[in-house]
């Protein structure tokens, strides 16, 4: 464990400081240009969840697992997503042995993993409310991917899975159409405790359970640490497309079809981004935390100029 942590540590090290690093060439932009850079950086990314319409985040520390070939490939990349959580300001559980939340898979066969998944843990997959909607979710389209199981959290702290199946008793409310009524049972409904306010509700939506399934056979040759950051900004965030070509330098261009803005691994922006949603208010509504989201890594890229990252 101590091991572990030594390694983690390093790793938090060595990105932080590659972030930190001068840049090979400048990029000047107005106030004006910058914002919109950011704000369009920030729509790109955010996927906002079924139930809430809310942008969903980690609130229990991350336990990342990962399953490759080679044990040291597994540490590697383990590690990685800890460290890169750790300077996001994440959770990160420090029990050695946590329950695993993220699940990592290098695999040949991505799509049988999917297959077992849809028939034996379906809400892995995230929400879904038809069979053949949840089948389309299942099916593999790109050679890394991730798959979201979310939950809703009240006011109260009463945390549900975000399901369409009957994962409880359901609820019962009072009947208001007559005295001495009995009360009415909803046996699929749940419910949630809300402040009523619309600018924050009491309610947030968090990651309950994460799969990240890496085809092999597609990605032979590929940089390794390129690919562990890819990984960690899929554990730490959900991401509306990864066939967007964002136009500021990001990890998640890596794989993204016919793309000029490719770069060797997680940039200073894509670490603005998952700084400034885990510092965010999470029960603000979509449109206050997308601002939120804008603000923060604004005022933190003015701190750091933006500059154009080294391209490959």
């Amino acid at each position: 464990m101590v091991r572990i942590f030594a390694c983690s540590a390093a790793f938090l090290v060595s990105i932080l400081t590659a972030l930190a690093q001068p840049p090979q060439e400048k990029v000047t932009v107005t106030a004006a240009q910058l914002r919109e850079m950011i704000d369009k950086f920030v729509k790109n990314f955010i996927a906002p969840t079924k139930l809430t319409g809310k942008i969903a985040r980690w609130d229990t520390g991350i336990c990342p697992v990962t399953v490759s070939q080679s044990p040291q490939s597994s540490a590697f990349v383990t590690a990685r997503v800890k460290a890169i959580a750790a300077a996001a300001g994440a959770p990160v559980s420090d029990s050695a042995s946590c329950k695993p939340n993220i699940e990592i898979v290098f695999t040949t066969t991505p799509q049988a993993l999917l297959d077992n998944v849809r028939k034996n843990d379906p809400d892995y997959l995230g929400y879904t409310e038809t069979s053949s909607l949840r089948e389309k979710l299942a099916t593999v389209t790109h050679p890394i991917q991730a798959w979201y199981e979310t939950e809703t959290v009240d006011l109260r702290g009463m945390r549900r899975v975000d399901s369409a199946r009957r994962l409880g008793p359901g609820s019962v409310m009072p009947n208001f159409t007559g005295v001495n009524r009995e009360p009415i049972y909803l046996p699929d409904a749940t419910y949630a405790r809300t402040t009523g306010n619309h600018i924050n509700d009491g309610t947030r939506s968090v990651f309950h359970h994460i799969i990240v399934a890496v085809d092999t056979k597609k990605l032979a040759g590929q940089n390794f640490d390129s690919l562990a950051d890819y990984i960690a900004m899929l554990s730490l965030a959900q991401l509306d497309s990864l066939d967007a070509c964002l136009q500021l330098p990001s990890v998640v261009n890596m794989t993204a079809p016919d793309c000029g803005h490719r770069v060797d691994g997680m940039t200073q922006y894509d670490l603005a981004y998952l700084q400034a949603l885990y510092g965010i208010s999470a029960d603000k509504s979509l449109v206050f935390q997308q601002g939120d989201i804008t603000d923060r890594m604004e005022a933190a890229l003015r701190r750091k100029p933006p500059a154009a990252e080294k391209s490959r």
